[in-house]
């Protein structure tokens, strides 16, 4: 597997994995201040912007990708960020390579199972859309308002849409994110006994109901040396809606 990749800055690497329907350009913006003092390493996951169509996607396989990863750039341990589904692979990394992992930040998710009728009607929705009969991105945005109010998560989504030759393409794979869905909302492979015992912090957004009190007593036993924080006024995308705090609070732990 080669995932694609952005490389930028120099010191301790830090590799980040973005979420459900993201892409390492969603966090170039982090990854230009935070490259100020680390090595900055964004990836696409497998079926995910420019990395690879796969016909499965468990986090196994997800985690595997990401040590592969750090193999192809001669690393042998860098510290993992990872948002939502993006944080379910960086826990698995940690909990099954713990050696790999230098430090593991994990943005506003939890390893628990969550409601997949959200994630799947906007994949429906998206399939559903006859990209033949348009020409650019905002001509997609009216044919999902319906079913999808929110404006920013239709920005959000619509930025898998590029140009080809052959015209408008979907960069992410609906196909098996749809056939994947419930593995993807499910708990990661994690045996009973995992432990990850390097330095942890969970990030959350307070306005955000992904990592509930109820979940921390499992987090706890999982990552002995955990740390919570929580963002004022964040909800789920809390690097995008409060990117300052988020990177205060990156950077207060990582140095």
């Amino acid at each position: 597997m080669e995932l694609a990749f952005q490389d930028i800055g120099e010191g301790d690497p830090v590799v980040i994995i973005h979420g459900l329907f993201g892409a390492a350009k969603n966090w170039n913006s982090i990854a230009k201040q935070m490259a100020r003092r680390y090595r900055i390493l964004t990836v696409d996951l497998r079926n995910h912007g420019s990395s690879p169509w796969t016909d499965t996607m468990s986090y196994v396989e997800m985690a595997d990708d990401i040590a592969e990863f750090l193999d192809q750039r001669g690393l042998d341990q860098a510290n993992i960020v990872g948002h939502s589904m993006g944080g379910k692979v960086a826990m698995t990394l940690a909990l099954r390579q713990p050696e790999r992992v230098s430090k593991l930040c994990v943005a506003d998710i939890a390893p628990v199972k969550y409601p997949q009728s959200v994630f799947k009607s906007y994949i429906e929705k998206l399939q559903s859309v006859d990209l033949s009969s348009v020409s650019r991105r905002s001509q997609v945005d009216p044919l999902i308002s319906d079913a999808i109010e929110s404006r920013s998560v239709r920005a959000f989504l619509l930025g898998n849409l590029i140009s080809t030759d052959e015209g408008i393409k979907w960069q992410v794979n609906l196909d098996v994110l749809g056939r994947e869905l419930d593995s993807i909302v499910g708990v990661p492979a994690i045996r009973p006994d995992s432990k990850y015992d390097g330095e942890t912090l969970f990030l959350t957004g307070a306005q955000s109901d992904y990592v509930q009190s109820s979940h921390h007593q499992l987090i706890k036993h999982l990552f002995p040396k955990v740390k919570f924080h929580s963002i004022a006024e964040a909800g789920h995308w809390l690097h995008a809606e409060k990117p300052h705090e988020f990177m205060d609070a990156l950077n207060g732990f990582l140095s």
